[in-house]
């Protein structure tokens, strides 16, 4: 896990998306690429005088994206990490998944605020399914990532979950503590035994923890209760299990992760 591609928007999430980004670089001694998107307005009034507004508001978001990376390089010119900047327009999606071809973790905010444009508030639930590497969801509060601290890994034998366990090994590695913490439900083929096992020969030693979730708890719950009670600093997870138009209909254990979790997400699907 050397090539961690940030996405860079002047946006209420960017800070911690940064702070993140460098944390996670730094300690494996990566090289960060920072993705700045010029996107085209979502929407705009079809008359005769839409294309002209669609070119004042994509120069106005040049401009604005403009001035976001001076101030950006500068401070990345004082960090003690290699990184690169690449600048596109387009579409976010279709602009991000061509930049992860080649990138082994994604950055993006787990939410943003209601005056966000819903485009950049879904972006990481999206990126999640489309993309072949995992994605590190990041709260707007969260101003740096304990890398040595503690992880916790949302076991539930599924897939998915093997994926995120296989693909975080690097970072967790760097980890003071691993807890598998197992999922009171799971009906995965793989046995946190197992899970366990497969990360010892990748010198990281867990220890497992089951869960016991109280009755009417919703899962995403009881994971978000299992943090808190291991002093976890990020959480490892599989993403969408069910298809991302099922979670939507009938809610869901990714979904409501990124709206609710106070941590890092580090998703895989």
């Amino acid at each position: 896990m050397k090539t961690i591609l940030l996405l860079a928007h002047d946006d209420e999430g960017q800070e911690a998306r940064l702070q993140v980004a460098l944390d996670v670089t730094r300690a494996l001694g990566g090289h960060l690429n920072c993705l700045d998107v010029i996107a085209p307005p979502v929407a705009i009034a079809s008359d005769d005088y839409g294309g002209v507004l669609t070119a004042a508001v994509m120069e106005n978001e040049r401009l604005d994206e403009s001035a976001n990376r001076a101030r950006i390089e500068a401070r990345l010119g004082k960090e003690d990490v290699a990184w690169s900047w690449h600048e596109t327009t387009g579409f976010r999606e279709e602009a991000i998944q061509e930049a992860a071809g080649l990138s082994d973790l994604v950055v993006l905010s787990s939410r943003l605020g209601a005056h966000a444009p819903p485009e950049l508030r879904q972006l990481a639930g999206h990126m999640v399914e489309k993309l072949d590497c995992p994605v590190l969801a990041v709260p707007g509060d969260a101003m740096r990532l304990a890398v040595a601290g503690t992880a916790l890994i949302a076991w539930d034998g599924s897939r998915e979950a093997d994926d995120a366990l296989r693909h975080a090994v690097p970072l967790l590695r760097l980890a003071s503590e691993v807890v598998l913490f197992v999922l009171d439900e799971r009906g995965g083929a793989v046995t946190a035994e197992a899970a366990a096992e497969y990360l010892s020969r990748e010198d990281v030693h867990v220890r497992i923890e089951e869960g016991h979730r109280q009755p009417g708890q919703m899962v995403y719950s009881e994971i978000l209760d299992s943090a808190r009670e291991f002093a976890a600093d990020y959480i490892v997870m599989g993403a969408y299990g069910h298809s991302q138009v099922v979670e939507t209909v009938f809610g869901g254990v990714t979904r409501s992760m990124l709206s609710q979790s106070e941590l890092p997400l580090l998703l895989m699907h």
